[in-house]
């Protein structure tokens, strides 16, 4: 029996959702395995999309249990839709061993009280939220995590691949042309990032 081949998950987080692409082959010639997209909040479970803004106006310790929840849900929901992927990716006869996620630019490390007193912070938050969540369930899932940087994936990508920016973009959009719709932004730098991590 055949081992299965390796694979590499490129995740571009969103506020509740994420877009996530698997590739398998070799940066010459990458070939996209499964495209998702993995649901991270569930109101009906005590989740948020945007839980830092449903913490504004709070008391602080009434803000940090709520947040708990939030967090508890967001966990549960990544590693469980992490772990339905990667069954259906031993199904299609790979075996994921890496993952990209895309990283913000804003600042994180902040305390609660002045995320809250700062709407540029909320909005930074909000995203780290989910991707703090799936960083955390790649790891429960045996997956080794890189966090990109969203502003560096291009420049990255073009050397590590050895390609200009025009050629990537053909390529991009031909590895999304047998998955049907969504192929958009999202879904394309969730695959140059999965095709960057082959590469390195």
């Amino acid at each position: 029996m055949q081992p299965p081949a390796a694979a590499v998950l490129g995740i571009a987080p969103h506020s509740g959702w994420a877009a996530a692409v698997l590739l398998a082959g070799t940066p010459a010639a990458p070939r996209v395995i499964l495209r998702e997209r993995l649901e991270l909040s569930d109101a009906r479970l005590g989740g948020s999309k945007q839980p830092y803004h449903a913490l504004e106006g709070l008391p602080l310790a009434q803000a940090q249990r709520q947040l708990a929840r939030f967090r508890a849900c967001a966990d549960g929901l990544a590693e469980g839709a992490l772990r339905a992927l990667l069954e259906r990716a031993q199904a299609a006869g790979v075996e994921p061993h890496a993952a990209g996620i895309l990283d913000s630019a804003g600042h994180s490390g902040a305390t609660l009280a002045a995320i809250l007193a700062s709407h540029a912070l909320i909005h930074t938050a909000d995203g780290n939220h989910f991707r703090t969540a799936l960083a955390q369930a790649c790891q429960a899932v045996g997956l080794r995590v890189a966090r990109i940087p969203q502003r560096e994936l291009s420049s990255r990508a073009v050397a590590a691949l050895c390609q200009s920016p025009q050629q990537l973009t053909a390529r991009l959009k031909a590895l999304g042309s047998g998955m049907g719709s969504p192929w958009g932004a999202d879904q394309k730098d969730a695959a140059l990032l999965a095709w960057l991590l082959l590469a390195t």
